[in-house]
């Protein structure tokens, strides 16, 4: 914290101009942690993070320290966000190349009208699982095309299934990615199945507008900085 900014709060804060007489990096942290003590007292909620300690100087406020988490894990910024706070396509030309996979999955719910049509194959469309599972692995190859801010990637594995579940009258879809390269295929797998979940919907609208689409989620990723990873049961 500059010294300006100790003189400006000495204005609002008489008693704080005893600190502005120490030159000594040591006396100066403590000035500032009395300082904060003086306006949590007074403004009930302990001061922003512009009165932190000089020692976190090494952070700027679009650049926070990484923080350690529960489990060994570490909470990082937002990486689409630049420093001024604009959407940005991050740089991965630092990274080293790995065997990356990612599975995702989603469910679309019929109603039993629909899940009876589609067992039959009567929906007048056509073949719906087939014509989603197509769609599906068509979608995981465009995604840099549907997410602006995704990384144009050459895919080695796309795979899309899709199960009719007679439990809820719905279909199960779980799609997988895989490639080596510098980024993680999340995106695709995911974007796999949310293409094969509306291609259900387009193939059977004309059934039903009650359809729905739900639970799309990660279960799983391997590769990268960040390692593998898991859903938890």
């Amino acid at each position: 914290m500059s010294i300006m900014l100790l003189r400006r709060l000495s204005v609002a804060f008489p008693h704080s101009r005893r600190f502005l007489s120490s030159n000594s990096s040591h006396d100066l942290s403590s000035a500032i942690m009395e300082l904060n003590t003086e306006m949590e007292s007074v403004f009930g909620e302990p001061p922003s993070n512009y009165l932190a300690s000089s020692e976190s100087n090494n952070y700027t406020a679009q650049e926070p320290p990484n923080t350690p988490q529960k489990g060994g894990e570490t909470a990082i910024g937002l990486t689409h966000v630049g420093s001024t706070g604009t959407a940005q396509m991050v740089d991965v030309s630092f990274k080293g190349s790995s065997k990356r996979t990612a599975i995702a999955s989603c469910k679309v719910i019929l109603g039993k009208k629909v899940y009876d049509l589609v067992l039959a194959n009567q929906i007048a469309k056509g073949d719906v699982l087939s014509m989603a599972k197509i769609a599906g692995i068509s979608g995981a190859k465009h995604t840099s095309t549907l997410i602006p801010l995704c990384h144009n990637i050459t895919l080695s594995h796309v795979r899309v299934d899709l199960t009719l579940n007679p439990e809820d009258w719905s279909v199960d879809i779980e799609g997988e990615a895989a490639s080596t390269g510098k980024t993680g295929v999340e995106m695709e797998a995911l974007t796999a199945v949310s293409v094969a979940g509306l291609t259900v919907y387009d193939m059977c609208k004309a059934a039903s507008k009650d359809i729905r689409i739900t639970d799309v989620r990660l279960e799983c990723k391997t590769g990268g900085k960040s390692g593998d990873w898991s859903r938890q049961a």
